[in-house]
């Protein structure tokens, strides 16, 4: 017998072990970083500019700026991620200090400024993950988010969050369950 309990000894010790250092291995993986994107973002006739085109890239964050002179003729420029961050760091400064379009909710007309668009769909990858979670806590900030970028991409990543949403079903005692019902017999017929 006392074999066996030595045995067993040693296995919970064994499975506490593992337990542990998953935990400890888990507290030191690094983070996921933010994705690096190429966007296409145009100016509107008002003015304001909205992301058009959104592609996840390997490289480095770099954007074409098309916009439209006073004859409506649009032009083409580049952007590297040196240029877009520094408007996404001069926005976030204003967001911090309340000055901001992305401190209000967004308008009737589609678009933002050339900085606050760039901050909106970019900010985890031009300025890390700690400042893209702490703007996306911000209610306003999520939807200029989501009215500044009208790229495919973006609708495909939102819709499957969205669809998720709606597939979530509250139960009677407050939980949640995914899919279609299920018909259970028992007692209460569930």
């Amino acid at each position: 017998m006392k074999n066996i309990s030595t045995i067993g000894s040693a296995a919970l010790l064994g499975s506490v072990g593992i337990t542990v250092m998953s935990v400890l291995s888990g507290c030191e993986a690094p983070q996921e970083e933010a994705q690096n994107r190429f966007l296409v973002i145009e100016q509107q006739k008002n003015g304001k500019y909205i992301v058009v085109e959104e592609m996840p890239t390997e490289g480095p964050n770099r954007a074409i700026i098309r916009e439209r002179d006073e004859n409506g003729k649009v032009t083409e420029r580049f952007m590297n991620e040196e240029e877009m961050r520094a408007l996404a760091e001069q926005e976030y400064n204003k967001v911090q200090a309340g000055e901001s379009e992305l401190n209000s909710a967004p308008g009737s007309d589609p678009g933002m400024g050339l900085a606050g668009t760039i901050l909106a769909v970019a900010a985890g990858s031009l300025l890390g993950n700690m400042i893209g979670n702490a703007l996306m806590g911000n209610k306003n900030f999520q939807r200029h988010s989501n009215t500044v970028n009208k790229s495919a991409y973006h609708r495909s990543k939102t819709s499957g969050r969205t669809a998720a949403k709606s597939n979530t079903k509250k139960s009677f005692f407050g939980g949640s369950k995914k899919g279609t019902s299920t018909k259970r017999s028992g007692f209460f017929g569930g």
